[in-house]
């Protein structure tokens, strides 16, 4: 059998017809940058999200980088985040001159140990620390309670790196990006909510950064032509804007069938005796599982024997950032940040897509069990 790690095709099926007006409208309109449809879909998504404002951008790795932008996070500035995470978490904070500090996770959810970000913060020159980044990995939430209260302490701005855990929710059913001054998505293909190529949503409540996020996607300007700050090329395109307001009104939907095939991961692993760790979800946490990632003995060889029986796997994330070639110059260490690294290690996500059968979900813990008899 073959299981892919996600089927994009799979989705795109069933909801053909759809996707395909929603973008001929577009193409019949030929208004192809920002307009009726991008504000349509700001609209939903801050809606959905709770929060006042969208923002529609050209990327989740955008949406981070303008949110700094928008907080005024440069030359001199300190930001908090941690190394277990994308790319993009700190290289915006990099590419603006700023300086990434790491706090290590918790071994439990992956997602930033509040406990440790006091102790990243003493690193820091009194007054220069400008923003937190906690990001809600693999589609759970941090605990944004201790995150702002450490921020509040501490006077640093709060933006929430949520590029996948769009519809994710807090142990007081908050949701994911609603919490902080800026919430950050992603809507790279492979998310729970996927554009037809790169977008992004930045949403808020404060109507100063809403203003501000506006001018800088589009090089700063207010109005056209007129720019009171430098910004940049940050629009999301209008075609991706009217995919994903179909792709929305089945996202719920899709979330829940993940979370049914995380479920019966975690019954037939647990049956199977394998020595894998299944997820582990705070208690009154909304998990949508962008990814289903499980810490594994021997993960590298289990990855390769999956990889022959036909099974799609991914390691998300094979070198946290403090050991990254090009964040060097930050002096971190092997053995600075332990969890973390150690997660890189042990880590392996499965495929959890909606359309998964229960057929295919039982082949893949069938192959585990066979790898470790």
């Amino acid at each position: 059998m073959k299981v892919p790690l996600l089927d994009l095709r799979a989705q795109y099926g069933p909801i053909r017809e759809e996707i395909i007006g929603a973008v001929m409208e577009v193409l019949e309109a030929q208004r192809f940058i920002l307009g009726p449809k991008v504000a349509e879909l700001e609209e939903q998504v801050a809606r959905y999200s709770e929060a006042k404002w969208g923002i529609g951008v050209s990327s989740g790795s955008d949406a981070l980088l303008v949110s700094l932008m928008a907080l005024d996070v440069g030359k001199g500035d300190y930001v908090i985040t941690t190394p277990y995470t994308f790319f993009a978490t700190a290289g915006a904070v990099a590419r603006l001159g700023a300086t990434p500090v790491f706090a290590d996770i918790d071994p439990r959810t992956y997602n930033i140990d509040t406990d440790k970000i006091a102790g990243a913060a003493k690193k820091i020159p009194k007054g220069r620390l400008k923003a937190i980044i906690p990001v809600h990995l693999y589609g759970q939430c941090c605990d944004m309670d201790a995150v702002m209260d450490i921020a509040g302490e501490l006077g640093a701005a709060v933006v929430e790196d949520a590029a996948q855990a769009i519809g994710a929710r807090d142990g007081k059913d908050r949701p994911a990006g609603s919490v902080g001054d800026a919430g950050c998505f992603s809507f790279f293909p492979s998310k729970n909510l996927g554009a037809l190529g790169d977008g992004g949503m930045v949403v808020t409540s404060r109507d100063d950064l809403k203003e501000k996020l506006a001018m800088l996607r589009a090089h700063g300007s207010s109005p056209k032509y007129f720019h009171k700050i430098i910004g940049g090329n940050f629009r999301l395109d209008t075609i991706q804007a009217a995919a994903l307001s179909v792709k929305l009104k089945h996202l719920d939907l899709w979330s829940e069938k993940r979370r049914e095939n995380a479920n019966l991961y975690n019954m037939l692993l647990t049956d199977a005796g394998a020595p894998v760790k299944t997820p582990y979800i705070k208690k009154g946490f909304r998990h949508i599982f962008n990814q289903y990632v499980i810490r594994a003995k021997d993960r590298d060889g289990l990855m390769g024997f999956l990889k022959e029986k036909g099974v799609g796997t991914e390691v998300y994330y094979p070198l946290p950032m403090h050991l990254q070639e090009c964040f060097g110059y930050l002096g971190c260490r092997q053995g600075d940040f332990p969890e973390s690294e150690k997660a890189a290690k042990e880590t392996l996500a499965l495929p959890v897509y909606p359309e998964l059968d229960v057929e295919a979900i039982g082949y893949v813990v069938e192959r585990i069990k066979e790898f470790y008899t």
